[in-house]
């Protein structure tokens, strides 16, 4: 009987060298259970990107308590066991958990054996030991490596350091930061300019997070490092599946599901559950796009000019179909100064061969329109585009919601637009009907452009109440 155990606990030693589920499983196995089909599926998946050369990026949303950065954390340990020379880098988004990550798997490496019938680390990985000396909490190598681990987050740091693989864990901690444009920017800004500066050729990198906003890590990824060539593999695990049933019904019923998602608001939990970023969720504009322009009757101009110092001035040009459908051609949306912006536009309209142009005159706009009026005549020596400027003394915020459903259903913007436009594609598929907006520049001149199309069509507009 002692004999068939040992050679049990043998064959399981030998499996999990070879398959990290496995590993997992022998690790823990009242979590890793062989039932729990998403986690194999995680396992296979870490496993399968790590040995083949399909991908370059790997990015896993996964709901929280499913085991995102406890399997991380297992990944790290399966692959120095069979990997020394690896050189892995982990980021999380403060140092204290940084630092927690890093002691897990160390502890995990140095773990010694009192109990003859439980599997160690070195049972499994017998050759592994963290060098002596070398053993600091965030830094450390082990025996005949250099430089094997480093845990670090946005306040850390990476000087000196070369990865051969990259994992980030949870940048975002709560709706908060994923709500606050500085925090996502500085993420980016850390990951792009410091990390990526560190990952070695033929590197790999490793996105785990839960979906937070569609300008998170995650998203920023999916959508730049497609431009730059990177092969990308996206692993989307939701909570509740399409079909009702749970993805895990153990670790989180249906029932208690229902109750969390009740109490936490219906935002952020399609966000920490369901992986739907919280700016898509309550997203006012889902635009409809063209790739090709139809015949035209006529080509417009709306604009709107900066409020403020940190406000976008917004000019679209856009043309108007024989059956009245919106093209939007050109969109001009800065916050340079007027002097430059007033010459930006004319070149824009004159190129577009724009037949009129509506420009607000509130702050400022009834000398930006002479402006640019006397730019085309004097300078572009052309009097095709008539311009007229008004003062905009309807609720802001009213007309935005009540023309937002005939802006989704009539006006079209390019294919391309994220491309043509970035900083303009940015802040509408953002923007919130809640008003949590940083920017509603974008927003106003859409319902601008709505309201002079119903106009123009005999629709009778209704006022918007003040408030």
């Amino acid at each position: 009987m002692m004999v068939k155990k040992e050679i049990q606990k043998r064959a399981k030693i030998e499996l999990a060298r070879r398959e990290f589920f496995f590993y997992c499983n022998l690790k823990a196995p009242n979590f890793y259970k062989e039932n729990r089909q998403f986690l194999v599926d995680l396992c296979n998946d870490l496993q399968g990107f790590y040995e083949q050369d399909e991908y370059d990026v790997l990015i896993i949303n996964e709901p929280p308590r499913h085991g995102k950065s406890r399997t991380a954390g297992c990944f790290v340990e399966w692959i120095l066991g069979e990997h020394p020379e690896e050189k892995i880098m982990t980021g999380s988004y403060n140092e204290t958990l940084s630092t927690v990550f890093s002691k897990n798997v160390r502890n995990t490496i140095q773990e010694e054996k009192a109990d003859e019938s439980r599997v160690v680390y070195t049972d499994i990985f017998p050759d592994r030991k963290i060098k002596k000396g070398d053993g600091s909490m965030n830094l450390w190598s082990l025996e005949g490596g250099y430089n094997n681990y480093l845990a670090t987050s946005p306040t850390g740091t990476a000087t000196g350091f070369g990865a051969s693989l990259l994992i980030i864990d949870d940048l975002i901690k709560n709706a908060e930061e994923a709500y606050n444009e500085n925090v996502k920017e500085k993420h980016w800004d850390w990951f792009s300019n410091t990390m990526l500066s560190r990952l070695e050729e033929g590197g790999k990198i490793i996105i785990i997070m839960t979906r937070w906003a569609s300008d998170d890590l995650a998203g920023r990824a999916l959508e730049e490092f497609k431009e730059l060539g990177y092969k990308i593999k996206h692993i989307n695990m939701k909570a509740m599946q399409d079909d009702g049933t749970m993805l895990c019904e153990e670790i989180l019923s249906k029932k208690s599901f229902l109750l969390k998602t009740k109490a936490m608001g219906e935002d952020i939990a399609s966000a920490n559950y369901q992986q739907e970023p919280i700016d898509i969720k309550g997203k006012l504009y889902e635009l409809k796009t063209y790739s090709e322009l139809p015949e035209l009757k006529y080509i417009y101009n709306y604009t709107d000019t900066a409020d403020t110092g940190d406000d976008y001035l917004c000019s679209i040009d856009y043309g108007v179909s024989l059956d009245n459908e919106v093209y939007i051609i050109d969109v001009l949306y800065t916050k340079e100064p007027m002097e430059i912006t007033e010459k930006k536009q004319a070149k824009m309209m004159h190129k577009n061969g724009v037949n009129k142009s509506t420009i607000e005159s509130n702050n400022g706009g009834r000398t930006y329109a002479r402006n640019v009026e006397r730019i085309m005549k004097d300078e572009l020596k052309t009097n095709k585009t008539v311009i007229r400027w008004f003062h905009q003394s309807k609720n802001k915020q009213a007309r935005i919601l009540s023309n937002s459903s005939w802006v989704n259903q009539h006006i079209y913007v390019p294919e391309t637009w994220r491309n043509k436009f970035p900083e303009f594609a940015k802040d509408v598929i953002k923007y919130q009907k809640e008003g949590k907006n940083k920017h509603d520049d974008c927003a106003d001149v859409l319902t601008g452009i709505a309201e002079t199309a119903l106009k123009s069509s005999g629709v009778k507009v209704l006022k918007s109440k003040r408030y």
